[in-house]
């Protein structure tokens, strides 16, 4: 009955444990840099895209050129 309570310890791996552990880290990280990226774009480049339409859909160049030249910031003009 004494001999039914011991129960081995597996052995540690100590072949190609850096190889494992490197190719984990590796697969953590590439998964990680997509979330990133996709989180980046969704958030804040299509909003800055959005932003950007929404300014030169009521933009005037035309209306902002003689605000400037009024306010005499231009010299030949």
């Amino acid at each position: 009955m004494a001999d039914k309570a011991v129960s081995t310890v597996a052995k540690p791996q100590m072949r190609g444990l850096l190889n494992a552990i490197i190719k984990r880290n590796l697969i953590v990280a590439i998964t990680m840099a997509g979330i990133s990226g996709f989180a980046f774009k969704q958030l804040v480049a299509n909003e800055r895209k959005r932003r950007y339409a929404e300014f030169y859909r009521n933009y005037d160049a035309e209306k902002e050129f003689e605000e400037m030249r009024q306010k005499g910031l231009f010299q030949s003009c």
